[in-house]
């Protein structure tokens, strides 16, 4: 049997934020990874044995009473109210309602999934039933983000504006407080032997957390700190290869793409040490406490050889870890048990009409038209 799945999402609208990134990853994860067992649709209004919603936007809230007649609804968590509190600066009447929207949404989900199991409880806390809620890793194709070869970043370096033997410091993602860019700022201005990179900026515009205060540092950051911008996925492989390190100081993550993006690199994961991390980093990065913490790991990365290749070797293990099978396998089994398992009112399979069927199809479709020009010519007649 070949199910149908709608994959739902208004991601693409925002650039420069993980959602999107997660989005393509996933969708193509399973249209390459389990063609014979689901069709796979996007951003359509129609039955299907599953409607996979990527996003929280109104419209698609609107959608449930139609989709769920004959199929089942998965809703991605990809924040809490908790985690948009430390990103964006809502306006507090607005901030109440989008919150309480928020998880009636996931409320009135079917099943729910989440790229870290620490949301679980979180979840739970929210009165939503934690037996339908079910952890997937986030996942990283390896034909975009793969290790160059030595001898190519010198030149790459060079394209970007950067000193080609400088130990170089690389980050990925929004510009806004919790992402521990002041952190970052002050790693570079204790490390003048160093270059630091951060790729991303205000996907979120005047909303973004700290946003004046993050606007000054990039309009007159210290000589050996560049801001790119928001930068293509296509071309982000380049940037996380200019690096030595992957530096992300964050106090607040769910399962960062830019992680997994680096670790398909190659390169040491330096990032806080915040207990979100544990259950899905394991032993695969570097972490510190604090400023002192971090201006420590980095400067014994640029020192010592053998610490580096160390880091090196974490990360690679992380992504071996999280490889293609592993996760398309955990969505194989999920979406089977989801179909399996919904009441008998709400089953559609997907079946593609023969040649025979859309020539009948089309056979009727024309008739009833000539009796509706029938009808109105002869109402019009009289």
């Amino acid at each position: 049997m070949k199910y149908l799945i709608n994959m739902m999402s208004k991601a693409h609208t925002v650039k420069g934020q993980g959602v999107s990134s997660a989005y393509d990853e996933q969708v193509t994860l399973i249209k390459s990874g389990l063609p014979d067992k689901y069709t796979i649709c996007e951003n359509k209004l129609k039955s299907a044995d599953i409607t996979h919603y990527h996003t929280v936007n109104p419209e698609y809230f609107l959608t449930l009473p139609f989709v769920k007649r004959n199929g089942v609804t998965v809703g991605y968590v990809h924040f809490l109210p908790e985690t948009v509190d430390q990103s964006l600066k809502l306006p507090p009447a607005a901030k109440k309602v989008f919150y309480k929207y928020l998880i009636s949404f996931y409320r009135h989900m079917d099943y729910l999934v989440t790229v870290n199991p620490c949301f679980i409880d979180k979840l739970e806390a929210y009165g939503i039933d934690r037996k339908k809620v079910t952890y997937i890793p986030n996942f990283v194709c390896d034909d975009l983000f793969f290790p160059l070869d030595p001898d190519q970043k010198k030149p790459l370096r060079e394209q970007y504006g950067l000193d080609k033997d400088k130990f170089t410091v690389v980050c990925a993602g929004q510009l806004q407080r919790r992402k521990g860019i002041f952190d970052f700022v002050e790693c570079a201005k204790a490390l003048p032997q160093m270059q630091f990179v951060w790729a991303g900026g205000f996907s979120f515009g005047h909303m973004s957390d700290g946003y004046e205060e993050i606007k000054k540092i990039v309009e007159h950051p210290p000589e050996n700190l560049k801001f790119l911008g928001i930068i293509e996925r296509e071309k982000m492989n380049e940037v996380y290869n200019l690096g030595d390190v992957m530096f992300l100081p964050s106090y607040e993550e769910l399962f960062p793409m830019t992680i997994l993006e680096a670790m398909n690199c190659r390169l040491p994961i330096l990032l806080r040490d915040v207990e979100l991390y544990e259950n899905i980093l394991f032993d695969y990065y570097l972490k510190a406490k604090d400023l002192d913490g971090f201006i420590k790991t980095l400067s014994r990365l640029e020192s010592d050889p053998k610490y580096l290749e160390q880091g090196r070797e974490m990360a690679w293990k992380g992504h071996e870890f999280y490889n293609k099978e592993h996760v398309l396998t955990m969505w194989d089994n999920f979406y089977a048990r989801i179909v399996q398992n919904r009441p008998e009112n709400r089953k559609y399979h997907y079946k593609k009409k023969t040649l025979e069927e859309k020539q009948a199809l089309k056979k009727r479709s024309a008739g009833a038209a000539a009796v509706r020009h029938k009808k109105i010519k002869t109402a019009s007649k009289g």
